[in-house]
């Protein structure tokens, strides 16, 4: 597919096992049918937001809703790349990354999730390795942020993995039940000592504008 107009849809991250970009319309649908399928176990939250309580057909709809929702207001200075997660040319998740003033402060944030039967393989490191590489090495990120809930022992690990430290905690009401979100903080030396997932990126230059980093 080309798109002149919005160069984001030629961005392509890739590692030894996935391949990161944004979806076409019939990939947009299989995520959204992946999502439908199960994210977690349905007695746990592992998401400040609850999405994923929804009815499997109204999850489908808000994960396309979601995909369109940040592109139609993306802005250099305020965006969310969400991007479609493949192995062997199967969807298996959504990896984002975002960021607000890119261009003074230098910082993105990060987010993810993968359809049940993908998980435990180590696609979880390996997909946020991809988007640090493109925040570190492609677009000259000096800080990357995450957090997890307390309880979510997986996700942290996959930051402490990556060189992440810990950097406090946030009292949250999810589900009306309140709950601790743990902060994370990866700066570049961190990244650079910890960086082991090989990680190539395609049709980054003509994206630079688009993500506050020309």
């Amino acid at each position: 597919m080309t798109v002149t107009h919005w160069p984001l849809y030629g961005l392509r991250l890739r590692t030894p096992r996935l391949e990161l970009r944004l979806p076409d319309l019939d990939q947009l649908d299989a995520l959204a049918s992946l999502a439908a399928g199960g994210v977690h176990d349905p007695a746990d939250m592992p998401f400040l937001v609850p999405w994923t309580d929804l009815p499997p057909e109204e999850r489908a709809r808000s994960v396309m809703r979601y995909h369109w929702r940040v592109l139609g207001a993306w802005e250099p200075d305020d965006w969310e790349l969400s991007l479609s997660v493949f192995a062997g040319g199967e969807v298996i998740g959504s990896q984002g990354i975002s960021a607000r003033a890119f261009r003074v402060v230098r910082e993105v944030g990060t987010g993810s999730w993968l359809g049940l039967r993908h998980q435990g393989r180590g696609y979880g490191t390996e997909m946020r390795a991809a988007v640090l590489h493109l925040a570190f090495a492609g677009l000259g990120a000096e800080s990357a942020t995450s957090a997890a809930l307390a309880d979510n022992a997986v996700s942290a690990a996959v930051s402490r993995k990556l060189g992440y430290r810990d950097n406090g905690l946030d009292r949250v009401s999810v589900r009306d039940v309140l709950r601790l979100d743990r902060r994370f903080v990866l700066d570049r030396e961190g990244w650079e000592r910890h960086r082991a997932v090989p990680v190539e990126i395609e049709g980054l230059d003509a994206c630079l504008p688009l993500l506050g980093a020309s």
